[in-house]
């Protein structure tokens, strides 16, 4: 199969990995790509907001399946594109997309169909929004309607604290377009899950499951990012609880889309909360997650390529290879992300690193110039490791971490660390 894929983050180094290691794959070309990405695939400078561009390369390439990393392209309709030009496509449509695209879309669709969530209210007014927030309390979230970049959920434990997120979303616009309408819900408690399946329409397999570790620094620490670490598998998500959530979120809600004429084709993550009365959804993504993808596919057994292809195809999915094993990504940061921060800085070690058994090391956020590995980003690159348990995994990472270097390298030391010792 020829397979076009679009996305040049980690999440899409970590695809074309997995991909490249298909015996059903002949070619395979992404667009734009990075550097690492760049060691399985043809690259193609096109971003991913190009969609008459994108729509124009799968006419040249033309793929047997296109897949569609990132969300922006996705929530913006490039699915709806690729498939009006007569091209398979792993992704959702605008309308389902929306799941993620619009927190009010999603919320008030979990209302009408009683889908457990946080209580919430939606607004569009400071004023308003201010007057819910004193009513609900402290701890709560302040979550932009539109996409963010993994920050637009601001946790805010006092009441100056939820005051400051409202105006940074509706009155500084700190957020653009994706601040105009705000979602104030309550501080959900528990174990946070990123659980992972594939849909299409009515039709669910469950891929698997990962912890992120979103704020920046260790003990879950300083502002939300787009994730600084994650681990699989999750010990809470047991079959068990992989059972409940099937039944009781994830079957309703692609039902829902259905009945609602938007039905869903493509990843579907569903970001949970195991809380004291069960688990809650804390919101919804149209795609793999970042860093989570690379800590599912590193140790996946089996071929993903069909498994997509099926999806994109209209078939049932194909029902996934669970590994046995565990994994950890580490992100290594540059300095001051997710503020202000210097691009341009030379990167060593990643071979080094690489020679460790059982590393992986994925492209966030490189580039090449004059024949230099640079930093190209906020998240630099995902130093993965695969062991036989979790203890391990985190131990193999952090060595590999160690060998590797730039100026401002930043990264928590304390992925995973909680859950290997609990375990």
């Amino acid at each position: 199969m020829n397979v076009l894929l679009v996305g040049g983050g980690g999440r899409e180094h970590a695809l074309a990995w997995k991909l490249a290691q298909s015996e059903h794959l002949t070619r395979l070309v992404a667009a734009p790509g990075n550097p690492g990405i760049a060691r399985h695939a043809e690259c193609v400078a096109l971003s991913v907001d190009d969609h008459d561009g994108l729509v124009r390369l799968a006419e040249k390439e033309l793929p047997d399946l296109v897949v569609v990393g990132p969300d922006a392209p996705l929530v913006g309709g490039l699915a709806d594109r690729i498939a009006a030009a007569g091209f398979a496509v792993f992704g959702p449509t605008a309308r389902a997309a929306a799941i993620e695209g619009s927190k009010v879309f999603a919320k008030t669709l979990m209302a009408r169909h009683r889908i457990p969530t946080a209580r919430f209210e939606t607004f569009d007014d400071p004023d308003h929004a201010r007057r819910f927030a004193g009513e609900l309390g402290t701890p709560l979230v302040v979550k932009t309607d539109g996409l963010a970049a993994g920050k637009g959920a601001i946790v805010c434990a006092t009441p100056a604290e939820a005051d400051d997120a409202i105006a940074a979303c509706m009155e500084r616009h700190e957020f653009g377009r994706s601040g105009a309408r705000v979602v104030i819900e309550e501080f959900l408690v528990g174990d946070e899950v990123s659980f992972f399946v594939l849909v299409r329409g009515r039709s669910a397999t469950p891929l698997a499951a990962a912890q992120d570790h979103k704020t920046v620094f260790d003990g879950d620490r300083g502002p939300n990012t787009g994730g600084m670490g994650a681990f699989s598998p999750v010990a809470a998500f047991d079959p068990a609880m992989q059972a409940r959530v099937m039944a009781r979120i994830v079957g309703p809600t692609i039902a829902a889309l259905a009945d609602e004429g938007a039905p869903y084709s493509g990843v579907l993550f569903v970001q949970l909360m195991l809380t004291a009365d069960g688990p809650k959804v804390v919101e919804f993504n149209c795609r793999f997650g970042d860093p989570e993808c690379q800590a599912i596919l590193a140790p996946m057994e089996g071929d993903l390529l069909p498994m997509l292809a099926a999806v994109a195809a209209g078939r049932p999915p194909e029902t996934a290879a669970v590994s046995s094993r565990a994994a950890v990504c580490i992100t290594l940061a540059s300095g001051g992300y997710p503020g202000k921060h210097t691009t341009g800085v030379s990167i060593t070690g990643i071979e080094d690193a690489e020679a460790i058994p059982g590393i992986a090391v994925f492209h966030a956020g490189t580039a090449r110039r004059d024949g230099r590995l640079v930093t190209a980003g906020g998240r630099v690159l995902g130093v993965t490791a695969v062991a036989d348990d979790l203890s391990r995994a985190i131990e193999t990472a952090y060595a590999a971490v160690a060998r590797i270097r730039f100026d401002g390298m930043h990264f928590r030391k304390d992925i995973g660390r909680r859950r290997a010792v609990a375990a």
